[in-house]
């Protein structure tokens, strides 16, 4: 609920923008980044600067080249959001603030326990894959998040709106038993029932079913936790569609927005404990 405190707390006055970040947020973000070279040519451009760029781009929803005068070049940015995409740097970057966030409230460092859904958006005439979802009448792709009990994101993927929720679960689990070797139960909705998810990894799969005399909207146990996760990301304008023509880059944004939760969330933790 949102009360006088509450707001104190959240609000990011002083800041040049509400995508920009806070020393505390930053002294989170700084050693998880490439360092400079050592040799060659100087950074012209702070990195810090480099990022709140990504984060306005991300918040706001514009295009490249709406980017405002006092963030670096367009080239510069999108250079290294390309390097950050091409070398995973967005995914090591949540996977490290997952673990320190749990350990952080007095959780294991690789949980035991997940939530898996997705959510369909229609994508922009930026082409890419894509694919139609009949059920939920919706051309374009699809984001399959995989989160914990408490709605860090674990793994995200993108995939063409056609592929069934069935296919793509399958590559999700599977990929991550390397980053999460611990996860030995799921809770996913019917779409996920049958024996091909079942079987793929030694993850066991619990459906969690709507009531038979449910009607309206109804609030299911363990699975509102990836809902709110997709509310969450959901307050990002880059999302209100898939704009992006390559896959590699919609996962790469998911992931920075995952990291933007828990930096903001940690960053706070840092500034009450002072």
């Amino acid at each position: 609920m949102w009360t006088p405190t509450n707001r104190a707390i959240y609000k990011r006055t002083g800041l040049g923008y509400g995508s920009s970040l806070t020393n505390d947020e930053w002294a989170l973000l700084e050693p998880l980044l490439p360092p400079p070279c050592r040799c060659g040519r100087k950074r012209k451009w702070p990195m810090r600067l480099i990022v709140e760029a990504m984060f306005y781009i991300l918040r706001a929803g514009c295009a490249w080249d709406m980017l405002p005068r006092e963030f670096p070049p367009l080239s510069t940015v999108y250079r290294w959001f390309a390097r950050f995409r091409d070398s995973g740097t967005w995914e090591i970057i949540s996977h490290y603030l997952v673990i320190r966030d749990r350990e952080r409230v007095g959780r294991a460092a690789s949980p035991t326990a997940g939530v898996l859904d997705n959510q369909s958006v229609k994508t922009a005439e930026a082409g890419g894959p894509r694919g139609y979802d009949a059920g939920k009448k919706v051309k374009g792709r699809k984001r399959h998040a995989l989160v914990d009990t408490d709605g860090r994101a674990l793994k995200l993927q993108v995939r063409p709106a056609d592929v069934q929720d069935r296919d793509g679960a399958v590559p999700l689990l599977r990929s991550s038993r390397r980053s999460f070797p611990f996860l030995e139960k799921v809770f996913a909705d019917s779409g996920y029932a049958g024996e091909r998810v079942a079987s793929a990894t030694r993850i066991t799969v619990e459906i969690v079913r709507k009531a038979v005399d449910q009607v309206g909207f109804t609030v299911h146990k363990r699975r509102w936790v990836v809902e709110r996760f997709f509310a969450w990301l959901g307050r990002n304008r880059r999302f209100y569609r898939d704009v992006e023509r390559l896959i590699s880059s919609a996962e790469a944004f998911l992931y920075a927005a995952s990291a933007i939760i828990l930096i903001r969330r940690m960053g706070r933790c840092l500034s009450d404990s002072e």
